[in-house]
C-alpha cells in the first residue's frame, strides 16, 4: 500500500494490490460490468447529465477512455492546479472505472456518459516542492468540489485521523446538496485493533463509506470493517492503469476502485431521477442493496449490502423517500463521536503493507500480496462466526458477483462495532 502525506499533518493514502495485465490497446476484463448487469441498465441511464468531482491525484484528460469525458474549468484557485496531470495514474484509473467510454481499448465506465471534474492532492505522490506547496489540502479540495457542478464527490483515498477542517467542508458539500463516497480502507490485517479502523473521510458523518468483496460477495481479509461500511461494491481484480506513464493497464484490488464504482452507481440512479436530492439517491442505494440481513442490522462488513444500482432503475416508480432526510445520519454522528472521543498517540503508517497504489513501483513501494484472491479471509471468519453477513452470493440477475476493498488506511481512530 502506497503511504500518502496529506495536509495539516495528516496521512492519506490509495492501496491497491498490483497485477500486470493488459496492454492499453487489448481487451480489459471489467467483470463487474457484467455482473452488475451495465448492458441492461444503460438502456435507462447511462449517467448523462451527471458529474462527479473525483478528489485523487489528478486526472489524466487525454486518455482515449477519457476524451471528451473530463469537465475543465468547473473549479479555480488551489482545486484547479495541474488537476489534470495525473502524477500516479491512480485518480485516472478512478476517473475510467466511472466515466471511461471504453475507446481505443480503454476502461469501459459504469457511468459512460457521466463526466469528471478533476481536483488534485498531494498524496504523496508529488515529487516538486512547489507541486506540493500548491497543491490543495483535502478540506480545500471537498470545498472546491462542493461548488463545482458537480453532484457526487468520489474520494479513493484514506487518513488515519480527524481533521476538524475536513469534518466541516464535507457538512458543507453536504449541505450543498452533494453525495459523497469514501473507500473505508485496506489495513485490516495490520491494525491492532482487529481491522476495526475505518480511515477518513469515510468515517465523517455523510461521507458513505465503500468497502468491497470478492467474485462470490466475500469481504477481502484487508478490509477495514464497523460502524462506517454502509454499501459494498466491485473492485477486486478490476482494471487500471500500471503507473503514471500511461503504457498499460493492470489488474487491481482495493477500496479505491469501490468506490468510483459506487460514485458512477449513484450517478447512473440520479441522471434517471435527476428531480432526487442526495438523500434520496443513496436512500435508494441503501433499500436495493442485495442484502440476506434485515436493512435494521447493518453488517461490519457489507453494510447495507452489495450496491445494485440496477434494481432501482427497473422500477420507473421507485420511491426514495423523503427529500431532507439523511438515511446514515444518526448512525454516523453516533459512531464518529465514539471515534472522536479516543485520542491514541498518532503511529507512522507502513511504507509498505498490504498492496501497493497504482504507479507505487514508480515511488519505491513493494507490492506486497499483489494478485492474491481476497476469499476466505479473517474477516468473511469472524463475521460467518458473528453472523456478521461477510460473505454473501450478489443476487444480481443469478450471478455470482463481487465487491472488493480499495482505498485504506492504518486507522489510529477506534470505531464502535455493529451489533448485527
Amino acid at each position: 500500500m502506497a503511504v500518502v502525506g496529506a495536509a495539516l499533518g495528516a496521512f492519506a493514502m490509495v492501496s491497491v494490490s498490483v497485477v500486470p495485465s493488459a496492454s492499453a490497446a487489448e481487451a480489459l476484463d471489467a467483470w463487474h460490468l457484467d455482473a452488475m448487469k451495465a448492458e441492461q441498465m444503460w438502456k435507462v441511464s447511462t449517467g448523462e447529465g451527471v458529474t462527479v468531482a473525483v478528489i485523487d491525484t489528478g486526472v489524466n484528460a487525454d486518455t482515449s477512455a477519457l476524451e471528451g469525458q473530463v469537465v475543465e474549468g468547473d473549479i479555480s484557485g488551489a482545486a484547479a492546479y495541474k488537476a489534470t496531470v495525473d502524477y500516479t495514474g491512480h485518480g485516472t484509473s478512478m476517473a475510467e472505472t466511472i466515466a471511461g467510454t471504453g475507446a481505443g481499448g480503454g476502461i469501459k465506465g459504469l457511468a459512460p456518459d457521466a463526466k469528471i471534474v478533476p481536483i488534485r492532492i498531494d498524496l504523496k505522490g508529488l515529487e516538486d516542492k512547489a507541486d506540493r506547496k500548491k497543491a490543495p489540502s483535502i478540506a480545500e479540495a471537498i470545498r472546491a468540489a462542493a461548488d463545482s457542478d458537480a453532484k457526487i464527490i468520489s474520494m479513493s483515498f484514506t487518513s488515519p485521523y480527524i481533521i476538524a477542517e475536513e469534518a466541516e467542508a464535507v457538512a458543507y458539500a453536504y449541505s450543498k446538496g452533494k453525495l459523497l463516497f469514501a473507500g473505508v480502507g485496506n489495513e485490516a490485517e495490520k491494525d491492532t485493533f482487529g481491522g476495526k479502523h475505518i480511515g477518513y473521510p469515510a468515517g465523517y458523518p455523510y461521507v458513505v463509506g465503500v468497502s468491497a468483496a470478492d467474485k462470490t460477495g466475500t469481504v477481502g481479509k484487508f478490509s477495514e470493517h464497523g460502524a462506517d461500511v454502509d454499501l459494498a461494491a466491485p473492485g477486486l481484480d478490476l482494471p487500471a492503469w500500471c503507473d503514471r506513464n500511461f503504457t498499460r493497464y493492470c489488474t487491481v484490488e482495493g477500496t479505491s476502485s469501490a468506490t468510483a464504482v459506487a460514485s458512477a452507481s449513484a450517478a447512473l440512479v440520479w441522471s434517471a431521477h435527476p428531480d432526487w436530492t442526495n438523500n434520496q439517491v443513496l436512500n435508494a442505494l441503501l433499500e436495493t442493496a442485495g442484502r440476506d440481513w434485515p436493512r435494521e442490522q447493518p453488517s461490519n462488513y457489507l453494510g447495507y449490502g452489495l450496491i445494485r444500482p440496477r434494481v432501482v432503475l427497473a422500477e420507473p416508480g421507485f420511491d426514495p423517500g423523503a427529500p431532507d432526510a439523511d438515511p446514515l445520519i444518526k448512525e454516523h454522528e453516533s459512531a464518529f463521536k465514539a471515534s472522536s472521543d479516543f485520542k491514541p498517540t498518532p503511529e507512522p503508517i507502513p511504507s509498505t503493507s498490504a498492496g501497493a497504489s497504482s504507479g507505487a513501483e514508480a515511488e519505491g513501494e513493494a507490492p506486497a500480496d499483489a494478485g492474491k484472491p481476497a476469499a476466505g479471509g479473517e474477516g468473511e471468519t469472524a463475521a460467518a462466526e458473528a453472523g456478521d453477513g461477510s460473505s454473501l452470493v450478489w443476487p444480481i440477475a443469478g450471478a455470482i458477483a463481487a465487491v472488493v476493498v480499495i482505498g485504506g488506511v492504518t486507522v489510529v481512530v477506534l470505531r464502535k462495532r455493529r451489533s448485527a
